[in-house]
């Protein structure tokens, strides 16, 4: 609604413009500094001032008295130099807010593909992994609200170095069969977390075993022999292990794409015979690359001044490195390719998975016209290869559109990593960086089960009436909003140290503080139920309203919630998804500061309590949209 009427003020002012002085101007619309100078500002009357040699003042009151009135508008002042500022009717707006579209949704044209979480189906996921995952989770979210298709996916690289020392771990270090491991009980993940660990000291003792990764690599690669078929096994159940991880925090995905599936459909070799006849490679003679397929980059702009610039796509064993794997894939996401996936429901885990041969009846899968790719950015040179090989293949405005949606890493709080027994008392206040070599790491699942048992300690000292399964159910919704928000709510750019106490803040910048305020929000209605007086007030309601009813404060949090489309439609196009988290604790923030100034059941005068209560009404459905955003539940109670 916010984002419909600035369009609609500057398509009424550019008509004006045109009209009154021949001049096509693109006006631009802005909340001024202070609210005394309005509710929305343009300073299109002095720019054309340069243009047109006329007093900027002059020129605004001839606009402001040729533009057309809108039924939410109250009145157009000229202030300053010469700006135009708007003053809305605030009883026509509050009504039109209670029941107008938040997120200016709609139905936009072009696919999204946006691949996110990509774990090694080696071991547990990490909390490294969690952050991946709620970021794009949060940004599939926020692009369908918007009304793009979107479709998520979930690369699943069931051919890498990673799985291939978990097999080499039960096979050669262990000597557990096929069946054995098939027994062992869950949690699986978390067993090969420490095998993983085990195999890496145990082939690092002899160099002589790195011969037992490679034909392990090999054979999972051509996806035939007794370690291709051990490899299996374990993805399978990591990745539905990992699966059920991300179940507890709501993050759920479309399709997953097997590398294994890549491989035995000879998609790269597609992708690999383009990329010769276009020049893209070229096969090296000498060097330290002899033998090596190669896509030379010194000549693009990105990757000038590197020691190294040419990049490996095949290596001289004939074995393809990741970034070629992932030029196909990217190919296909886009529907460049000329060739498909099979596909099958994976009944179970209740999602589609690619195959080598499949089913019909599926849903139809890639053909993207954007495609996000979640990945650290530790992984920043690798994705501007992927785009340098479109672009190579004549494929520029998909280069264009091939988006890596970069982060930083996280780390944990000197509190938080005493707490799990990665540091002792004396050992300093610096954060703690994650390192798998060293055996630094937290598992998500345990991360998740300390959460909740913090939540669940929390609730029992404010509710101690509350049954055990009640208690649960809380203390799950509790610790999923903590870990979302905490995601989510710093910049990309920046190392989270994770930190219990400040996650789970009741009163912080915290998941639980915006579900503290919805629920505060839900109890003045509940109140006013139980005192049998009317807990909802309607648009014609508010409509009638003296304007007087809405204080400054109350005015400021209405307009605060209206802006919550056009904050959404910043956060994807600059893919900072801290701008949302920060939104929602800004209108929360604002609800809790008028909670106590602005009393409703106290309130005598109705319709001054009509005012405040459409308010709150109007708070609710902007922290409500922006949680579903974010994925925080809304618990009953707290």
């Amino acid at each position: 609604m916010w984002t419909e009427l600035k369009k609609g003020l500057a398509a009424d002012l550019a008509r004006v413009i045109q009209e009154r002085f021949g001049v096509e101007h693109e006006p631009v619309l802005e909340v001024p500094p202070r609210r005394e100078l309005g509710d929305l500002s343009s300073p299109a009357a002095m720019q054309l001032a340069r243009v047109l040699k006329r007093n900027p003042r002059a020129i605004a009151e001839e606009l402001a008295a040729a533009l057309p009135r809108r039924p939410q508008v109250r009145d157009v002042q000229i202030q300053g130099a010469g700006f135009l500022n708007f003053f809305l009717d605030r009883r026509a707006f509050a009504a039109a807010m209670l029941d107008a579209s938040l997120l200016d949704g709609g139905v936009r044209g072009g696919k999204v593909v946006i691949e996110h979480t990509n774990i090694n189906p080696n071991k547990a996921a990490h909390i490294g992994h969690l952050r991946n995952a709620v970021l794009g989770d949060v940004l599939g979210r926020s692009l369908k609200s918007l009304g793009y298709p979107v479709e998520i996916q979930n690369y699943i690289d069931d051919t890498g170095v990673q799985l291939a020392d978990v097999v080499v771990g039960f096979v050669d270090l262990r000597g557990i069969s096929l069946a054995e491991v098939e027994a062992i009980p869950e949690p699986f993940d978390f067993y090969c977390w420490d095998l993983y660990s085990e195999v890496g000291r145990w082939l690092a003792e002899d160099t002589g075993r790195q011969r037992l990764r490679r034909e392990t690599l090999h054979e999972m690669e051509i996806g035939k022999g007794p370690r291709a078929e051990m490899g299996r096994l374990v993805a399978r159940r990591i990745v539905s292990r990992h699966l059920a991880t991300m179940r507890r925090i709501d993050v759920s995905y479309d399709l997953l794409t097997r590398e294994s599936d890549i491989l035995g459909l000879q998609f790269f070799e597609q992708a690999f015979g383009r990329l010769k006849e276009s020049g893209a490679v070229h096969l090296e003679k000498e060097g330290k690359n002899a033998g090596c397929w190669v896509m030379p980059l010194s000549q693009a702009e990105e990757f000038a001044g590197l020691e190294d610039p040419d990049k490996v796509i095949v290596r001289s064993d004939g074995t393809v490195t990741y970034v070629g794997k992932d030029i196909a894939y990217q190919l296909w996401k886009f529907g460049l390719l000329g060739r498909d996936f099979g596909y099958r429901f994976w009944q179970d885990e209740g999602v589609w998975e690619t195959t080598q041969d499949g089913v019909e009846g599926h849903p139809l899968f890639g053909n993207a016209w954007r495609v996000f790719n979640v990945i650290d950015v530790r992984q920043s040179y690798l994705q501007k290869i992927v785009r340098a090989g479109l672009q190579a293949l004549g494929h520029p405005s998909e280069a264009e559109r091939s988006v890596h949606f970069a982060y930083e890493m996280v780390a944990l709080s000197p509190a938080t990593a005493r707490q799990l027994g990665f540091l002792e008392e004396s050992e300093g206040e610096k954060a703690l960086e994650m390192s798998g070599r060293k055996g630094i790491g937290v598992k998500a699942d345990d991360l998740i089960d300390q959460l909740e048992l913090k939540a669940r300690e929390e609730i029992s000292k404010r509710n101690r009436d509350l049954g055990d399964a009640e208690l649960d159910g809380l203390a799950h919704e509790i610790a999923t909003a903590a870990l979302r928000f905490f995601m989510v709510k710093a910049t990309n750019n920046r190392v989270i140290a994770f930190d219990f106490d400040e996650a789970l803040s009741f009163e912080g910048e915290s998941g639980p503080y915006l579900q503290y305020s919805l629920v505060r929000a839900k109890n003045i209605r509940r109140r006013l139920q139980q005192e049998g007086i009317a807990a909802d007030v309607f648009p014609e309601e508010v409509a009638a309203l003296p304007e007087e009813v809405w204080s400054e404060d109350l005015w400021d949090l209405i307009l605060e919630v209206a802006q919550t489309g056009e904050t959404v439609e910043k956060a994807t196009e600059s893919l900072e998804l801290s701008l949302i988290a920060r939104h929602a604790l800004d209108i929360a923030q604002r609800f809790n500061a008028l909670y106590h100034r602005h009393p409703i059941l106290q309130e005598k005068d109705p319709q001054v309590r009509a005012g405040r209560l459409a308010t709150v009404q109007i708070f609710r459905r902007g922290l409500e949209s922006l949680g579903e955003l974010l994925g925080i539940p809304v618990p009953e109670k707290m």
